[in-house]
């Protein structure tokens, strides 16, 4: 059943992770949890942006922001792609850099681990029904934190390496994550300096 981990991660995440090791899911699995994890964020800020609003300002000069309808769509399914796209592309530099650990790996194991370590940071998305910068910002951190946190649980039990091994490799999973968070942001930026930008109401 797609999501059967998702509340496992939480409660007891070294069982969960342990599970998840032994079950052996297939490829097409562990992507569909992430097609159906990645709908949380793209979907809420198609709905926060097109029917809540984003408040700029403070006080009396606050000022309610909405996109159109188009606009906030063409955005949440640019966002669902980059986000799967990320996750993907995480996938693939684990599998390699597990050779570099003499870890002994599949790309479907190396996804699951980019899969449900990112769950958290995509269940944050959630956070978005109450638009206001500070309570989203709180709502990633905590979703990051989390995130990171399955990533140094689970490396050591999905590779079957040492824990001091499993912290270096996940400290370099880390970075790479960062490097590929920047280069999305750079693209969505590139893109907009081609007019494809958010059109406001």
């Amino acid at each position: 059943m797609i999501l059967n981990h998702l509340w496992g991660i939480y409660r007891s995440p070294k069982q969960e992770w342990q599970n998840i090791d032994k079950q052996k899911e297939s490829y097409f699995y562990a992507l569909s949890h992430i097609l159906v994890v990645s709908i949380i964020p793209a979907g809420m800020a198609y709905y926060a942006s097109a029917y809540l609003g984003w408040d700029i300002g403070a006080g009396v000069t606050a000022e309610t922001i909405k996109l159109t309808h188009a606009s906030a769509m063409s955005m949440a399914v640019a966002m669902y792609a980059g986000l799967i796209f990320g996750v993907c592309a995480l996938a693939a530099l684990i599998y390699e850099m597990a050779k570099a650990f003499d870890a002994k790996t599949s790309f479907t194991q190396s996804l699951d681990i980019a899969a449900y370590t990112a769950t958290p940071l995509f269940m944050a998305g959630f956070s978005a029904f109450y638009p206001e910068l500070w309570f989203i910002m709180m709502g990633v951190l905590a979703g990051l934190t989390y995130s990171v946190y399955l990533l140094y649980t689970g490396v050591p039990i999905m590779l079957h390496i040492p824990e001091e091994k499993g912290f270096i490799f996940s400290s370099s999973v880390v970075t790479c994550g960062l490097v590929l968070m920047v280069i999305l942001m750079a693209a969505s930026v590139i893109l907009w300096s081609y007019g494809l930008g958010p059109q406001h109401m």
